[in-house]
């Protein structure tokens, strides 16, 4: 088996150090080096020798964030191709990643074997997208085939929602006033996925709070 050397990019230390320790247990993986931001992973690239397989890179950092890195790595190190692995599905954060020249575009919830099997497959040249990245992209080319969208009639369809299927979820839970924990462990998800969905919910919306988060849910007849 080839051995997939990897750079982790992620300003969070424990979710980077937490990453290596999970893909060195992985036979074929080589975590090679970590980077806090854009910045410090493009100083990395510019010293390394050879460089690495892949870069597991986040969408969202402080001084460069990822989809600027990405855009920056297709220009200076195309050999390098990039995974995003971020917490959040927004179409601005999917689309932008893909079209800086992302591989890949993966949510923290993966599942370790999806995560390995993606940057293997990325390192060969193939694109990888997980479930809600894989609808969004699906639904920006046939929005018939949209998250919700129903059967085309002759009446007027309903205003689609701004919001993904997972957010739908979640925002049905919220209306039944499921906490954070609550809905991480009714949808198997962390509590840190679970609040940074509200957050992405909220924002969407154009909301302050959950409390009027539930009423939006309610008023939709969705708890």
């Amino acid at each position: 088996m080839t051995t997939v050397s990897v750079l982790i990019v992620d300003d969070q230390i424990l979710l980077r150090q937490g990453l290596r320790k999970l893909l060195e247990i992985e036979e074929g993986i080589d975590v090679v080096g970590e980077a806090a931001n854009g910045v410090e992973a493009l100083e990395f690239l510019s010293s390394a020798a050879p460089l690495p397989d892949v870069a597991l890179v986040d969408a969202r950092m402080p001084l460069m964030d990822g989809v600027t890195l990405i855009g920056r790595m297709r220009e200076e190190y195309p050999g390098v191709p990039a995974v995003v692995l971020t917490t959040f599905d927004d179409d601005e954060l999917i689309f932008g990643g893909l079209r800086a020249g992302a591989r890949g575009y993966l949510l923290k919830d993966v599942p370790p074997e999806e995560l390995v099997s993606a940057l293997r497959r990325a390192s060969r040249g193939e694109t990888v997208l997980g479930g809600p990245a894989a609808q969004r992209l699906v639904a920006a080319l046939d929005p018939a085939r949209a998250p919700g969208a129903g059967p085309a009639t002759g009446s007027a369809a309903p205003a689609a929602s701004p919001l993904s299927e997972r957010e739908e979820e979640v925002a049905r839970l919220v209306g039944t006033g499921a906490t954070n924990r609550e809905i991480a462990r009714t949808l198997f998800i962390t509590e840190g996925t679970a609040k940074n969905h509200v957050t992405s919910i909220l924002r969407k919306l154009g909301l302050r709070d959950r409390t009027r988060l539930a009423l939006w849910v309610r008023e939709r007849g969705g708890a």
